[in-house]
Order: structure tokens, then C-alpha cells, then sequence
């Protein structure tokens, strides 16, 4: 900027000054421009997380190495690379601070994210093909990074939590994994139709519910690798190895039947009932106004709106589904 002199002449000799209101403009814009990006780039990755399709063409045969690379590139490529410890937890007012606090979930969600973490990784160390290894890490990784997000929102909403207990790890890595996906099929199908229950209600605020969202999506990602990684796997067996292999699945499915009767009963069987009692604990406080049948309506139209987006090559998990449609037939 030139200065103007007592004579009324330009002095250019003098150092400009400031305008400091430009520079204020200008500081406001180069903010606007700065979060512009930076919800787009939110924006792009949530979409990237949630739609997904493998550039080659053509159908592919379940258990074939093309099947490999596909369910493992899926969850490699769609990985959300958003930062627990940035994530801005909405102010809740008092009445929805009071209901999300009282819901008898927190300590068993964070439990379950860390056991979930700690069987990804175990069977993750004894898997040779890279890809694969490096698909299941991020699993793992994922899992792992649940966990400090429930942690960081009881922290944010002043949740108390009971000490975490120690997370061993399993015997057999193939059996953890197993109950791991397994558990998950069913939890994240539960889960599915109560998160959506949630935001119909206004049981969670929509701030929190948008927060919260990634997490859901995720545990899709994961159930639909798992229930790849069970096809394929099962296919890649010499045919002597399969049937130990089904045995093996129908007792993960047994002890696992096994952990949710017993807590329908009220006894407790052990660690692992963190692990059931996540949709149990959680359904009777968000579902009030839902009867069992429409729950599990909505439990099959989000499961299938969480899926529509992966390429349609990939197996989709339809065990639980399966189970729900036959169960719906006998409840109003």
C-alpha cells in the first residue's frame, strides 16, 4: 500500500501499512476455504467406505484366488482413515445426555472392541498370504481403534466405566477369529436396526448419531470380509480338512447360542458374555415403541442398505438374515 505525504504526493519510500480489515477478510476466507476441503475430504472417504467395486470384470469363483484379492482389497481400499483423538463429541443437552449415559452398554461395547482387537491380530500372525495378512491387520487395527472411540465418548459424557479386564489370547487363533466374525454377524445385524431405531426416535441426538456413524459402517466391512474369508477358506481346504473345519464352525455357533441363552436365563457364562450382551443390553432402552417384529424389519432393511453399495460379487452374510426372516413369520 503507498502512504500519501503532507504534500499530498505518494511516498513510496514509506513501508505500507496494513489494512487490517483485509487482512481480516482474507484470514476468514483462507478459514471458510480450509474447512471446505476438509469436509470434503470427510466426505469423500465416508463414500469411498461405503461404495465399492473391483475394477475387473466378469464373475469370479468363490474360494478362487481372484476371490482372495477381492474381499481383501474391499476392506484394504475402503478403510475410513478418520482420527479418534480429533473427533469433536457434540455438546448433548441434558435430557440426551441423561439417556445415552444410561444406557447399560459402555462397558461391555469397549470390552468387546478390545477382546475383538486382540483374536483379529492373534490369527492374523498365523496367516502366510500377505494380502490377506495385511487385510485381517486392519481388522485388527480397526477393532482396536473402536475401542478408543467409545473410550473417548465416555470420556467426553462423563461415563464411568469398571476397570477393563486382561484381553488373553486365545489358544487357537483360528477359534477366536471364528467366534470373533461369527459373534459379529450377529451383534452388527442387532445393531444395524437399533442404531437406526436410535436416530428415528431421537434417542440420540442427530449430532451424535453422525459422529457415531463410521463405526457402524465399519462392522459391516467387517462381517462382509468375514463371511468371504469363511467361503473362501473353507474352499481352499484339501477336501479331508473340511469337515473338522464345519465341525469346528457348527461348535463356534453352538457356544456361541449357548453364551445367549444363558444370558437370557441371567447366568453368567463367563468373559465372553461381554460379548452377547451388547444387542441384548442395548435393545430394551432404545426400542420402546418398536414391537419385536418391527425391529427386526428394520433390522433387515438396514442390513441390506449397509451391504447395497459393496460389489454385488462378494458373498453377502444371509445366515442371520436367514434366521430373522423365519423368526418374523411367528412374531407381530
Amino acid at each position: 500500500m503507498r502512504r500519501i505525504s503532507k504534500d499530498g504526493m505518494a511516498d513510496d519510500n514509506v513501508a505500507s501499512i496494513p489494512d487490517q480489515h483485509g487482512e481480516t477478510t482474507a484470514e476468514a476466507r483462507a478459514v471458510a476455504v480450509a474447512a471446505t476441503i476438509a469436509r470434503k475430504a470427510v466426505e469423500q472417504a465416508d463414500y469411498a467406505m461405503r461404495n465399492w467395486t473391483d475394477p475387473t470384470q466378469g464373475p469370479i469363483q468363490i474360494g478362487s484366488p481372484e476371490h482372495l484379492r477381492m474381499f481383501s482389497n474391499m476392506l484394504l481400499q475402503t478403510h475410513n482413515p478418520y482420527k479418534p483423538a480429533v473427533i469433536d463429541w457434540p455438546q448433548l443437552a441434558p435430557d440426551a445426555l441423561r439417556r445415552v449415559t444410561s444406557l447399560p452398554i459402555w462397558d461391555i461395547a469397549v470390552q468387546t472392541e478390545g477382546r475383538a482387537s486382540v483374536r483379529v491380530h492373534a490369527f492374523a500372525g498365523t496367516v502366510r498370504d500377505p494380502l490377506l495378512r495385511s487385510a485381517l491387520e486392519m481388522d485388527g487395527d480397526e477393532e482396536a481403534r473402536h475401542k478408543v472411540v467409545l473410550s473417548k465418548l465416555v470420556q467426553a459424557y462423563g461415563i464411568p466405566l469398571e476397570p477393563e479386564p486382561a484381553y488373553p489370547v486365545p489358544a487357537d487363533p483360528e477359534w477366536g477369529w471364528l467366534a470373533t466374525g461369527y459373534s459379529e454377524c450377529i451383534d452388527s445385524f442387532a445393531a444395524f436396526g437399533l442404531f437406526a431405531a436410535a436416530k428415528q426416535s431421537g434417542f440420540f441426538p442427530e449430532a451424535l448419531v453422525e459422529t457415531f456413524e463410521p463405526v457402524i459402517q465399519e462392522e459391516g466391512r467387517h462381517i462382509l470380509f468375514f463371511v468371504n474369508w469363511a467361503a473362501w477358506y473353507r474352499r481352499s481346504l484339501p477336501w479331508w480338512r473340511r469337515p473338522f473345519y464345519t465341525l469346528k464352525v457348527w461348535r463356534v455357533w453352538v457356544h456361541l447360542i449357548r453364551e445367549r441363552i444363558g444370558i437370557a436365563k441371567g447366568i453368567d457364562t463367563g468373559d465372553s458374555v461381554q460379548d452377547a450382551n451388547f444387542p441384548m443390553n442395548a435393545s430394551g432402552a432404545l426400542t420402546e415403541s418398536l414391537t419385536p417384529g418391527a425391529l427386526i424389519d428394520l433390522c433387515l432393511v438396514e442390513n441390506e442398505r449397509r451391504m447395497a453399495g459393496y460389489d454385488a460379487r462378494l458373498l453377502r452374510p444371509d445366515f442371520v438374515p436367514r434366521i430373522a426372516r423365519l423368526v418374523r413369520r411367528f412374531v407381530k
